[in-house]
């Protein structure tokens, strides 16, 4: 059952990192031809500071953080942590992992509480033109789901394997 779940939380996982993938390249795209506009035509597309900012950069930081999680990838510092006996480093990467679930659980209820209001009122950017953030919004619980997913996975991975990740 273990493995069934962890499979689950490793597809969604890479299916939020493929599309932040996805993401960079309609940005790549987007900013090319915004420059080829204006270097051979003096011209501009109209929104592409807003669409960059609103919703490539958004979702290019959030959607990637459970895949990221998943793999053990993030930034560590655990100079002193290797030099410990194994149990204690079980024990500390226990603590770590129920300390990570409160706090992406905390960031999760917010960013889902923020997601929800802005789509209830219709959320728009200050611009010349209508351009509604709200739908950029959901990158955020999306993302801190998949954190609190992969932590919840990779902490009974550890607690299986009586091994710290």
């Amino acid at each position: 059952m273990m493995r069934f779940l962890d499979g689950i939380i490793r597809w969604l996982n890479i299916g939020t990192a493929a599309a932040a993938g996805l993401v960079m390249v309609l940005m790549m795209l987007h900013i090319t031809l915004d420059v080829g506009v204006r270097y051979f035509f003096n011209g501009q597309i109209v929104g592409t500071l807003e669409w960059v900012s609103f919703y490539y950069m958004v979702a290019l930081v959030f959607l990637g953080l459970g895949h990221v999680e998943m793999k053990n990838e993030n930034i560590r510092v655990d100079l002193f942590a290797q030099m410990m006996p194994a149990r204690v480093q079980l024990a500390l990467y226990i603590l770590a992992c129920v300390l990570g679930l409160a706090f992406f659980g905390m960031l999760f209820w917010q960013s889902l509480s923020d997601a929800l209001r802005a789509t209830r009122r219709g959320e728009e950017a200050m611009s010349n033109f209508r351009f509604l953030i709200w739908p950029a919004r959901w990158a955020l619980p999306i993302g801190f789901a998949g954190a609190l997913l992969a932590i919840l996975a990779n902490l009974g991975r550890a607690i299986l394997r009586r091994q710290a990740l």
